[in-house]
C-alpha cells in the first residue's frame, strides 16, 4: 500500500464519535481544556503524523514539540515500515504454516496443517501430542488461539470434526514454560516481544524488548501487560502496562500471583537476543520484525514474527520517564530515514 493511499485510509477511518471519546478521555487525564486539546491533536497530527489514539496513549498533553519529534507514531510507523520490508516477504509473516516452517529450527515445536494434511496425519500427531493449540492459519493479537484436550471428545473423530467447523487450521504443541516466568503467570506462555533491526550495513540488532505477561486466566498473554526489558542487564527495568496502553493501567506486582516485577531477572535472555538476531537474516529483506519469544526449561523459542508490529506499546508514559520515543534509535542505525 502506498502512503497516500495509507493516508486516505486513515482519513477515511476517522469516526466523530470515537474522537470524542479520546478527547473526553484526554480531558480527564490532563485537566487541560477540549479546546486546547482539539487543537493540540491537529498540531500534533500535522507535524507528527499522530492520531488520536497515540496523542493519548503517548500522553502528548504533557510533552513539548522536542519530546514529541522524537516518537514513532502511526504515520512514521508506516514509514518505516515501507522503507525497511520488502511487501514480497510478507507472506512469510503473514502465513502461520508458512511461518514455522521457514523458521522451524527457532520455532521449535512440531504442527500439523489442517489444509494441507490427511486425517491420518492429523491423527498420528494428535495421538503424539493429545493437548495443543489450535489456530487460524492467518491473524493476529491471539484471536481464536485456544488451548484444545482431544481426549475431552468422545473419539478422534468427533475432535476432528470440531477443529474443521471452527477453522482450526493449524494445530501445534504446546511448549513448556520456564519455571521463572511460570511463577509470574502460570496458565499462559509469557513471551517477550523482542524488536529486531537490520542496519544500513546489514548486521542485526535488538533494539527492544518487552517482557508480557497474561492476566485473568487466558491462556495466551495478549490483553495482559508488558514491562519493558534493560537491553544490558536482561532484568525488567518498568512497571507493567496494559495492553491496552490507551488504558494505562499500571502494574507494580502481577495481580494474580502478586510477584514483584520491577528488577526481575529474565531468564536465558541474552540468548534470546542471539536467536532472534539470527532469525532476523533468514530474510535480510525484513529488516524491521516483532518477534514473540517464549522461554522453556530448554531455552528461547520463537512463537511468532510480525512484519508490521505494532508501534504504541514500547513507548507508554509509564515506561518512558524520559519522555523519549524510539524514533532516534532507527535514526541510529538507519540514517536515511526521514520522517
Amino acid at each position: 500500500m502506498s502512503l497516500a493511499r495509507y493516508y486516505l485510509r486513515v482519513l477515511s477511518g476517522m469516526r466523530l464519535s470515537k474522537f470524542k471519546e479520546i478527547l473526553d478521555r484526554a480531558h480527564k487525564a490532563s485537566g487541560k481544556s477540549k479546546v486546547w486539546l482539539t487543537k493540540d491533536m491537529i498540531h500534533c497530527a500535522r507535524k507528527f503524523g499522530s492520531g488520536y489514539y497515540d496523542y493519548m496513549t503517548f500522553g502528548f498533553w504533557d510533552l513539548n514539540d522536542q519530546q514529541r519529534s522524537t516518537y514513532v507514531t502511526r504515520v512514521v510507523s508506516k514509514k518505516l515500515v515501507t522503507l525497511l520490508n520488502d511487501p514480497a516477504y510478507e507472506h512469510t509473516f503473514n502465513d502461520k504454516d508458512e511461518f514455522e516452517t521457514v523458521f522451524a529450527e527457532f520455532v521449535k515445536r512440531e504442527h500439523v496443517n489442517f489444509r494441507t494434511a490427511s486425517k491420518e496425519e492429523v491423527k498420528a500427531f494428535v495421538e503424539r501430542h493429545p493437548v495443543m493449540f489450535s489456530k487460524p492459519a492467518h491473524g493476529s493479537c491471539g484471536h481464536d488461539c485456544k488451548k484444545v484436550d482431544s481426549r475431552e471428545y468422545a473419539d478422534f473423530d468427533a475432535f476432528y470434526a470440531a477443529m474443521q467447523e471452527q477453522e482450526a487450521w493449524l494445530l501445534e504443541t504446546v511448549l513448556e514454560q520456564h519455571p521463572q516466568n511460570a511463577a509470574v503467570y502460570p496458565n499462559a506462555l509469557n513471551c517477550m516481544r523482542m524488536i529486531t533491526l537490520i542496519d544500513s550495513q546489514g548486521e542485526p540488532h535488538v533494539i527492544f524488548a518487552t517482557q508480557k505477561f497474561g492476566l485473568n486466566g487466558r491462556v495466551v498473554d495478549n490483553y495482559g501487560f508488558g514491562c519493558r526489558v534493560d537491553l544490558e542487564t536482561g532484568k525488567i527495568c518498568s512497571p507493567g502496562v496494559s495492553g491496552d496502553g490507551s488504558l494505562a493501567i499500571v502494574y507494580d506486582e502481577h495481580p494474580l500471583t502478586h510477584v514483584k516485577l520491577v528488577g526481575r531477572d529474565i531468564p536465558m535472555f541474552f540468548d534470546a537476543c542471539e536467536m532472534v538476531k539470527k532469525a532476523a537474516m533468514k530474510i535480510p529483506q525484513m529488516r524491521y520484525i516483532g518477534w514473540d519469544v517464549g522461554i522453556t526449561p530448554d531455552g528461547p523459542a520463537i512463537v511468532e514474527g510480525n512484519n508490521y508490529c505494532a508501534h504504541d506499546f514500547w513507548q507508554l508514559p509509564a515506561q518512558t520517564p524520559e519522555k523519549t520515543g524510539m524514533l532516534p534509535v532507527f535514526q541510529k542505525y538507519v540514517p536515511e530515514f526521514k520522517r
